[in-house]
């Protein structure tokens, strides 16, 4: 199986009442960050990774989003179909998106355009790292692979991508 995990490209920032309000815990500022959009800068790396990515994944792979609008916008630069994850909020665990994902079964390759800390700590996590997480650069993606090879089970690096390389 392989999993690309990409994650959105640059957003806007937070203001700062937005900030405040949010370490407060206010549940209605939680919306105003899923409706933070890319910046100009984002929109070019979406579309710099987007236009790689299509270039080599392959006709049939599944595309899962966030909700967030940050994802969706970077999804959009791919040009394919995706699924818009009610799963994939910016608070997921990493163990629920590897449920979602299916990992290790799914007999599709697929992508996930998601947030950190989870695609992070989801790579920690598959990877066997010490560290709790992994870090994952705005607009960049990470292509795992799921292999068997002599009775023994394997993560392996495909690739690791960032907008800014290409």
């Amino acid at each position: 199986m392989d999993l690309i995990l990409w994650r959105h490209a640059e957003a806007q920032e937070w203001p700062v009442s937005v900030l405040q309000t949010a370490q407060t815990g206010q549940m209605g500022q939680i919306c105003q960050d899923m409706e933070r959009r890319l910046t100009q800068r984002g929109e070019k790396q979406a579309t710099r990774m987007g236009a790689w990515l299509d270039r080599q994944l392959p006709e049939g792979a599944r595309i899962m989003v966030s909700p967030a609008r940050r994802c969706e916008q970077t999804a959009l630069a791919l040009g394919r179909k995706y699924k818009v994850m009610a799963e994939l909020t910016p608070d997921a665990c990493p163990n629920s998106l590897l449920e979602l994902v299916q990992w290790p079964h799914a007999k599709r390759p697929i992508v996930v355009i998601g947030h950190q800390p989870t695609l992070g700590q989801t790579i920690a996590q598959l990877l066997g790292l010490q560290e709790a997480e992994c870090a994952v650069k705005k607009g960049a993606l990470w292509w795992l692979r799921h292999r068997e090879r002599h009775d023994c089970t394997q993560t392996v690096v495909v690739t690791v991508q960032s907008p800014e390389t290409l």
